[in-house]
């Protein structure tokens, strides 16, 4: 077996079309997409990652976002769609267009937020922002390929209602310092959690204790005090009890405005067999055998 790093994505997906490499993965969603559909030279497999959210977080320590109805309007204003289409390729699975109340644990789960810019921009007003703001909106450029897309278009729909957003376009050496500054109003960011738990990704990402993934500094009580009881409870039906509540009071509030679940995508020889997703999404090679 032989492990080569190879970090342009375009000189990867090519020697995979040419044969000179067996599997390969971190490319563009457009590369997997198209891989997919070009009659069967290679195989993608995919397979959502479980507790994983691409999403957009606002600082609920300072205004506007520590307005509730604010940040509901920008969940409908976001075009999930043309995200969907022209960040993700459609290799993701949606994230909104769900129904309200919560029931189910499933997680992560679709909120009822779609596109729907007459309720935003009442909801814009209701929060004393009729004319809109300024503010800006972050993201990795070392997630550029996705998070450009997405910020742009994300940059387009808010203007539509008044907010005008600049882009604030981070490094990736630096982005991880910048989130802990806590002090970035909007940002497009994605996390998921080791442990397929919606627990586990709450506490890290919703708990008062504020940690780093919790990008949008969001402190609630009550809340904690769920997210506590769901990590403890002695009983399924305490714990289901606990896990829709959660999510109902996350997709309520809006802190971040879930987008897509994205997909772990792998191409590779058509003869290539044994690949197994993981949840370290690398490859474990000693499952790989040739047909």
């Amino acid at each position: 077996m032989v492990q080569r790093d190879v970090p342009n994505a375009g000189n990867r997906r090519a020697l995979l079309l040419k044969g000179d490499i067996d599997i390969t993965y971190d490319l563009p969603p457009k590369d997997f997409s198209e891989l997919s559909k070009e009659g069967g030279k290679v195989k993608v497999s995919a397979m959502p990652i479980e507790n994983s959210i691409f999403y957009l977080g606002m600082n609920t320590t300072k205004p506007p976002f520590n307005n509730p109805k604010v940040r509901q309007a920008v969940a409908w204003v976001l075009p999930y769609d043309k995200m969907f289409e022209n960040a993700l390729y459609g290799r993701a699975a949606k994230m909104y267009g769900g129904g309200s109340p919560v029931k189910s644990t499933a997680w992560p789960q679709p909120t009822w937020y779609a596109t729907d810019a007459a309720k935003a921009k009442a909801l814009l007003a209701e929060a004393g922002y009729p004319d809109g703001f300024e503010t800006t909106l972050s993201f990795d450029l070392g997630g550029a390929t996705i998070g450009e897309p997405m910020a742009v278009l994300a940059q387009e729909a808010l203007a539509g209602i008044g907010i005008k957003a600049q882009l604030n376009k981070i490094p990736g050496a630096t982005w991880r310092a910048a989130l802990l500054k806590k002090d970035l109003p909007m940002v497009i960011n994605r996390f998921g959690g080791w442990l397929d738990y919606p627990e586990y990704f709450f506490f890290w990402c919703y708990h008062g204790q504020n940690a780093v993934f919790n990008t949008m500094s969001y402190q609630n009580a009550k809340l904690d005090k769920i997210i506590t009881n769901a990590r403890f409870a002695e009983s399924k039906p305490l714990y289901d009890s606990a896990v829709k509540e959660m999510i109902q009071i996350a997709y309520d509030e809006v802190p971040r405005v879930p987008l897509f679940q994205p997909s772990m995508d792998v191409a590779m020889q058509q003869d290539l067999m044994g690949y197994q997703y993981w949840f370290h999404l690398q490859p474990d090679y000693r499952q790989l055998y040739r047909a």
